[in-house]
């Protein structure tokens, strides 16, 4: 009888200090990342959904442009192959994502240049939905990535305050990797349309 007792207090203790330490909101603060996470790579996945249907209405109008159809099919292939799982996020890990997702970008921006020697195509309605909902997407993209990038200030802050950081320690919750600037992203690309 002493044993259940002590076993039942025990647990009532370990409850009470795990839930004061913090641990339970290093849970929820590590789900938040990972929602955040999930809404990147959504944004992402409906900018990769819209390209097919650009290079369908481009192909109509631009067909001896094929090489840099064929580089937007290619570089959407890519950057869809890249998938991320949010217990990876190390720095190496989202650059890697980012590389085949700015490949896409890069690809995309040399299609819309192209546009500029189609007149009729500059004035399809389909593609300038299209047009726009693209610009819409990667405004998206922008506020889903700051989004993510301060969900992981907050938990990597969290799990780094005394005493949580023994908490952490633990039970293995690690720093998380931010999104970063690439190299050359203080200039604006140029992509006339």
């Amino acid at each position: 009888m002493k044993k259940i007792i002590f076993n039942v207090i025990a647990f009532a203790f370990a409850a009470v200090s795990l839930s004061s330490c913090g641990y339970n909101s290093m849970v929820e603060k590590q789900e938040a990342v990972d929602e955040k996470w999930s809404q990147v790579q959504n944004v992402y996945q409906r900018r990769a959904d819209l390209i097919p249907n650009l290079v369908a209405v481009v192909k109509g109008y631009a067909k001896h442009e094929s090489q840099t159809l064929e580089n937007v099919i290619a570089a959407r292939a890519r950057a869809t192959q890249v998938t991320l799982d949010p217990d990876k996020l190390t720095p190496e890990n989202i650059q890697k994502f980012q590389q085949a997702q700015d490949g896409l970008s890069t690809a995309l921006g040399k299609l819309l240049m192209i546009t500029e020697n189609y007149p009729d195509l500059k004035a399809n309605q389909n593609f300038l939905e299209l047009q726009a909902q693209l610009e819409g997407t990667e405004n998206r993209i922008a506020v889903e990535r700051r989004s993510f990038n301060e969900a992981v200030k907050d938990y990597n802050t969290y799990i780094r305050k005394f005493p949580n950081n023994l908490t952490a320690g633990m039970f293995g919750f690690e720093k998380k990797a931010y999104f970063e600037s690439q190299a050359g992203a203080d200039k604006a690309p140029k992509i006339e349309f």
